[in-house]
């Protein structure tokens, strides 16, 4: 290994907390990343890793502070920088590319003043210069048209574009070293991939050293050529990539690989993992939903190309009783439009929608109310989607309330039934949504869907917001509760390692149309469509596991 450039020694960040005592966040960490090296830090949230790298960027929130410990920058202590002196060091020395672009960029600004602030700032150009400097810059973060691109603010831009340009702000000054924050987290696969192989590259090119945080053990394995496992603050493994991933040592990081659904290729069944064969479909019992030639057109403002966006086109699948239909694809590729359609949450152009064998396309009013209690939704954001008012016990029994379903202390015994079930504590029931992690809101807002006994569930990207870990455990909950209850599922996602470990049959969607679905096996292992194959291939942790095939 090539000389040490971040040195992190015994390290301790501690927090102030409203006893007047101080929590330990980051206890005695030891780090080092050479010159021209990727190091992934893993681990779940509350692990330390982001706070270890806000240590290192002297970013830490308000009452954190480093107890102990050395950190140095080519060999100089950056334990004693003034505030100006670290001013000169984040953006010029180290960058950073942070978690969600969505809130780390300036809504009223536009792109290419962004990336050429950096330039300013730092001395490295004058405002003219900095601008083409931009637009430059923006080009070699792989953004199309970056002219035109640098003219724009944030908000017209998609969330993968919005990443390239924090990559475009962090290296803006040739840092000698990256911290990159999750900076895929949010992102769709085939984006992610994108963005993984562009920062590979600028490595390469620029010779940076990268500190990559993230909690998903295969998008670590394939980056980086180390992995340092972080757990409540303390190291717990640390070694060549490759080797931590084909031999793992510590208990939590077999549980970090286990949970990983792009490093496993088992289908999640009750008790635990199995060939998929092993699960029947095609059951006798008939279709919960059918849709047919769905189409969903949204008008555009006067003025614009076209009269209307078509984000639906002639959709058709149906969905088996007691059985997952994955409804697949790229964010605006139509399938939670698709989703809303089937709910009637939204009114098809054209089409048909059968629901228990009923035509319900055009059903209105009381009728449609009524339809509904046999139909429920969990939505993707766990914090978004409970009301912060109400404690779980009102959360859970709203529905039955909504359709006046039994008494008082009946609906308060369905609520104490419906949390055991999805395997929370009883006295979760008098807390409220804001004092639960987002594990429990999302199987609280389990809970409250199936508090009805729907004849059809709506999984609209339950998991893509949670921890890997929390993530297996979500998946492996919904494949008991839908043997024990005779559940039938909508799971719609961007993910196909996830779909491969929970769905029977599977629809991959592309510019609003389905343009192959079939049974999820016969979908995976032989993809007829050229966008099937490109989901495929992004599934993170599949370069590492070809190499772990190679080396057996």
């Amino acid at each position: 290994m090539s000389e040490p450039l971040l040195e992190i020694e015994g390290l301790e960040v501690g927090y102030r907390t409203r006893g007047g005592g101080t929590y330990r966040a980051v206890r005695g960490v030891d780090l080092t990343v050479a010159r021209g090296e990727i190091v992934a830090l893993v681990g779940e949230s509350g692990s330390g890793k982001s706070t270890l790298a806000h240590a290192a960027l002297h970013l830490l929130s308000r009452g954190g502070s480093v107890t102990a410990g050395t950190i140095r920058l080519a060999g100089r202590d950056l334990g004693d920088l003034t505030d100006k002196e670290w001013e000169q060091v984040r953006g010029r020395e180290i960058g950073l590319v942070p978690q969600d672009p969505t809130v780390s960029l300036n809504p009223v600004a536009r792109v290419g003043d962004q990336v050429a602030e950096v330039l300013v700032i730092h001395g490295v150009a004058r405002r003219k210069e900095a601008r083409r400097r931009a637009v430059e810059l923006l080009r070699q973060a792989g953004i199309d048209d970056p002219e035109a691109r640098a003219r724009q603010y944030p908000s017209q831009l998609s969330g993968g574009m919005r990443q390239r340009v924090l990559i475009a702000i962090a290296i803006a000054a040739r840092p000698r070293l990256l911290v990159a924050d999750e900076p895929t987290s949010a992102l769709d696969v085939t984006v992610q991939r994108r963005i993984l192989d562009h920062l590979d590259g600028l490595v390469r090119e620029l010779g940076t050293a990268v500190l990559l945080i993230t909690h998903d053990l295969g998008v670590a394995a394939d980056r980086a050529d180390r992995l340092v496992v972080l757990e409540r603050g303390v190291v717990v493994e640390e070694g060549p990539a490759e080797q931590v991933l084909r031999d793992p040592q510590h208990p939590y990081t077999r549980q970090l690989i286990a949970a990983a659904p792009s490093l496993s290729s088992a289908r999640l069944v009750v008790g635990g993992s199995v060939a998929e064969s092993s699960r029947p479909v095609g059951r006798p019992d008939g279709s919960v939903l059918a849709v047919r030639g769905l189409r969903k057109e949204f008008p555009l403002p006067r003025g614009a190309a076209r009269r209307s966006l078509v984000a639906v086109d002639d959709v058709s699948f149906t969905v088996r009783r007691g059985e997952t239909y994955a409804l697949v694809g790229e964010s605006g590729s139509g399938k939670s439009t698709t989703a809303r359609l089937a709910l009637r949450l939204e009114r098809p152009t054209a089409g048909r929608i059968d629901f228990e064998g009923t035509d319900i396309t055009d059903v209105r009013g009381r009728e449609l109310r009524r339809l509904r209690r046999g139909f429920q939704v969990v939505y993707q954001s766990p914090y978004a989607s409970l009301d912060p008012r109400f404690t779980v016990e009102q959360i859970i029994t709203e529905p039955l309330r909504a359709y006046q379903v039994g008494s008082a202390s009946e609906r308060a015994d369905r609520a104490r039934s419906l949390v055991d079930d999805v395997a929370l504590p009883a006295e979760v029931l008098r807390r409220g949504a804001r004092e639960l992690s987002g594990g429990q809101r999302q199987r609280v807002a389990i809970a409250r869907a199936i508090a009805l006994h729907p004849a059809l569930v709506v999984l609209d990207e339950p998991v893509s917001a949670l921890d890997v870990s929390v993530q297996a455990q979500i998946l492996e909950l919904l494949v008991r509760l839908q043997a024990e209850h005779g559940l039938t599922y909508l799971f719609i996602s961007h993910d196909l390692a996830v779909v491969r470990q929970i769905s029977d049959h599977v629809g991959v969607m592309q510019a609003g149309r389905v343009v192959e679905q079939g049974r999820t096996d016969a979908i995976l292992l032989d993809p007829q469509e050229t966008y099937t194959r490109e989901l495929i291939a992004a599934i993170p942790g599949r370069r590492a596991l070809a190499g772990l095939e190679e080396s057996r």
